[in-house]
């Protein structure tokens, strides 16, 4: 503390204090009141002592953040980090991970996980609807640990610290107060948002984050500030310097860029991880004025703001439209005015447009009498909730709600328990009976995790052996992939399923595809546009055939997105439904997304300009992953044929080129660069560089290689296809080289192709165009360098008289555990 020219707040201190006396400790104080300092000093407490310490957060981001930290604090051979994508230094005495994989640990080993201090940052999660459950788990699970529980909004905890002290043995102290580091001033505006932007810039309150709550509405605002002068020449000469080595290659980057170099930045859940990355790393430079966006910054990164303005203080919950809840705006407006960099944090809260508009119209008719009686004033939107000067104080000082137990039972969370090398069938019904639920909530637990394991007894991935003499009866079946699993809801009922499809189908790989697709989230926003491209076309064959407009609207009613397999799914899934009645609400989602891209062999970018998402490509890209995970964990190994592994090994090139700033991170890191935090979906790439532990050896397994091959060579030639010769470029070179080498090597790529244009007009890059008999390899002796590979392309008239040549690097290929 002393090297940093630290000092201890009295709640620090005290926090401390609690901690070393063996006490479990709630902290319970605002942003920016120091929570990190009192997590390092249980670190050290556990490290100095010879034991293991945890920290958790609820997202990825943040544990990248974190595990940098950490590191410079206490050296990389001290610090591991897991994520779900990887695992690596796992033994280390601290580790950084997710909630939901430390309550994997702690449902699995329980006590023998050995972990002696848990750190549980936001803590208020543990309310969460979807995500509590694994907030509570830890708590019942791992009862010789000490625990640091940690946010700026908790409530009443009284139920907490009874459970936790009941469980544990140990007492729990509660740290709790309201003072800031940086107060908070409170502003209620009726100035037009604009002009409220300009004079906050103008008085030197920037950088200001304006709340939205629709992705839409942010990116909205954006556009619209444009036409303000926030920037000197000084800083737009900063801005693009910053810039001059991101790339802008998705179709939504050009506008991005546009914003940017303006000061302007977006950030929400829609963006590619590399531009929320980008403009985290801008805000923290402070090269940025405004930064636009969802409540994404509420939750803990570390971006300097002075301002923040709430554009609304509601918002919709997916099932209803809502005022903020007093802990959701205390989480965003605690992200004004840090330690360091201001002696004032600014919350401002906007009236709504309609009440602005009116106030404008009143003192114009109070200036001229002649159009008072003309005065029509605005009401608000249809749907939209009102809020005044009460609802900003009353958000301001009402207690934040209380914590809500969110615990559930789950095949995921049994399968987890039962594998403990003890009785796991006890240990099931202990948890339960710990949890922090009502009495008549337990009894349906019970019934549940009945049904559950009857499942799981009946699939044979749970068998019952005899018993052993640490207690355990029952045994996880081992048959399984090892990364095999059971996180979707459905998961069970895709592998029941999957047996039903016809491995000797055309089209089974793609059966199984859909399969896959059935059991994850619908993404609405792809779904509506694909919606409306099908009643397009539709309307426009009608208006052809000369029918109605009314017939026409008529007919188009009941138009829905495209099922395939719809039947199938249906019917497979009633009959599943009937023999599991734990499925309860659940059902099959038929889509077709990643089997539309594949079919189609559309890029990703083709596929986000044709249906219009451009401001949606992160979700296009989560979905894509979310696809890709369940067919590589979930199919069982012995359901997938060469076509399905083809398929597999394609998607999971698709979803690692769509995002490069996974290999710029690893380059850095290697090069022993200051490391800046990375994108959620980096964290693998970030902890193989750093220990050294990842890649997997591809050029062991001569099949996987040449699979791997072929699919990068029809990407190669996708792009070529699609006259993208940048993207092109961008496969066939290192990842580490700058714009001037890819633009170079594009313009080649243009000219050789050319060639074959002008012979040949195209090639063909359907399922017969990318057959594998047009791939020749020219292997050479073992430990070569290289393989030389020859790709047909296939001419709409079979000619096939063209070819293209490419090098495969296995050094690299080796090294990097992708082609």
């Amino acid at each position: 503390m002393s090297a940093k020219g630290l000092s201890l707040y009295a709640e620090q201190e005290e926090a401390i204090l609690e901690l070393l006396a063996g006490r479990h400790v709630i902290l319970n104080t605002p942003t920016g009141s120091g929570k990190s300092l009192v997590a390092a000093a249980a670190h050290y407490f556990a490290l100095s002592r010879g034991k293991r310490s945890v920290y958790t957060c609820p997202i990825k981001a943040l544990v990248n953040e974190k595990f940098l930290s950490l590191c410079r604090d206490f050296g990389p051979e001290h610090v591991g980090m897991m994520t779900g994508d990887a695992t690596v230094n796992a033994d280390a005495p601290i580790l950084c991970c997710t909630a939901e994989i430390l309550a994997n640990q702690a449902l699995a080993r329980g006590d023998d996980a050995r972990l002696a201090v848990v750190i549980m940052d936001e803590f208020h999660y543990y309310s969460d609807q979807e995500r509590g459950v694994a907030w509570q788990v830890p708590l019942l699970a791992l009862a010789r640990s000490r625990f640091l529980l940690m946010s700026a909004t908790l409530g009443d905890t009284r139920t907490i610290e009874r459970e936790v002290e009941r469980v544990t043995g140990a007492p729990m102290a509660v740290v709790r107060s309201d003072r800031r580091p940086v107060p908070l001033e409170f502003e209620w505006s009726e100035t037009p948002l604009a002009e409220r932007v300009a004079q906050l810039v103008a008085d030197r309150r920037a950088p200001a984050y304006l709340v939205h709550f629709t992705q839409r509405a942010a990116a909205e605002t954006a556009q619209n500030l444009m036409s303000l002068a926030l920037c000197t020449k000084e800083e737009k000469s900063a801005l693009a310097d910053a810039l001059a080595g991101a790339r802008f290659t998705s179709p939504y980057g050009k506008e991005l860029k546009r914003w940017l170099r303006h000061g302007i930045g977006l950030h929400h859940a829609g963006l590619l991880p590399r531009y929320r990355i980008l403009v985290e790393q801008l805000a923290q430079k402070g090269l940025l004025k405004l930064i636009c966006g969802t409540d994404t910054l509420g939750v803990g990164i570390n971006v300097p703001l002075r301002t923040v303005v709430f554009t609304q203080l509601w918002k919709y919950g997916g099932t209803k439209a809502s005022t903020l809840s007093v802990r959701d705006f205390r989480q965003i407006a605690g992200r004004a005015g840090r330690k360091g960099y201001d002696d004032v944090g600014y919350v401002v809260v906007q009236a709504p447009e309609w009440v602005i508009e009116n106030l404008r119209a009143e003192q114009k008719a109070a200036a001229d009498p002649s159009k008072k009686k003309k005065l029509v004033k605005q009401s608000a939107p249809e749907g939209a909730i009102g809020w005044d000067r009460k609802t900003l104080e009353r958000l301001q000082t009402a207690p934040a709600e209380p914590l809500v137990s969110r615990f559930a039972v789950s095949h995921g969370m049994l399968l987890q328990v039962l594998s403990r090398d003890a009785d796991g069938c006890r240990e099931m019904r202990r948890l339960i009976a710990d949890s922090h639920e009502p009495p008549a909530k337990k009894n349906a637990h019970r019934r549940r995790s009945w049904q559950l394991f009857r499942a799981l007894l009946e699939r044979g991935i749970v068998s019952i052996i005899p018993r052993q003499p640490s207690g355990r009866r029952l045994q996880v079946n081992l048959a399984l992939q090892d990364d095999f699993s059971l996180h979707q809801a459905l998961s069970l009922y895709l592998i029941d399923t999957v047996q039903k499809l016809d491995r000797e189908s055309p089209d089974y790989a793609l059966d199984v595809l859909t399969l896959c697709e059935a059991i994850v989230e619908d993404p609405e926003v792809i779904l509506r546009a694909q919606v409306s491209r099908v009643k397009g076309d539709e309307i426009n064959r009608l208006k052809a055939e000369g029918v109605p407009y009314e017939e026409r609207m008529e007919k188009i009613e009941g138009i829905e997105h495209p099922k395939p397999l719809r039947e199938f799914l249906y019917d497979t899934f009633n009959a599943f439904a009937a023999a599991h009645p734990w499925v309860g609400q659940e059902n099959v989602r038929p889509k077709s997304i990643a089997r539309e891209m594949h079919e189609r062999w559309m890029s990703f970018a083709d596929y986000v300009r044709d249906y219009g998402l451009e401001r949606a490509e992160g979700l296009v890209l989560r979905h894509l992953m979310q696809v890709w995970k369940v067919l590589a964990q979930t199919v069982p190994q012995s359901a997938k044929t060469e076509p399905v592994l083809e398929l597999e090994t394609m998607f999971e090139a698709l979803v690692r080129g769509i995002d490069s700033s996974l290999i710029d991170e690893w380059e850095r890191l290697q090069a022993g660069e200051a490391a800046a935090p990375v994108p959620a979906e980096d964290a693998a790439a970030l902890v193989a560089a750093k220990f050294g532990s990842g890649p997997r050896e591809l050029t062991r397994d001569p099949v996987a290689l040449k699979r791997a091959a072929r699919v990068a060579i029809h990407l190669v030639l996708q792009d070529a296809a699609a006259r993208d010769w940048e993207a092109c470029a961008a496969r066939v070179l290192p990842a580490e080289v700058i714009d001037e080498v890819v633009a170079t090597e594009a313009r080649r790529l243009e000219k050789l192709f050319a060639a074959h244009a002008e012979a040949r007009d195209r090639f063909r890059l359907d399922p017969a165009g990318r057959a594998a008999e047009h791939t020749h390899f020219d292997e050479a002796e073992p430990g070569a360098a290289e393989w030389r590979v020859a790709q047909v392309l296939v001419d709409p008239e079979e000619a096939n008289d063209w070819e293209a040549g490419f090098v495969l690097d296995l050094s690299a290929t080796r090294a990097s555990g992708r082609v």
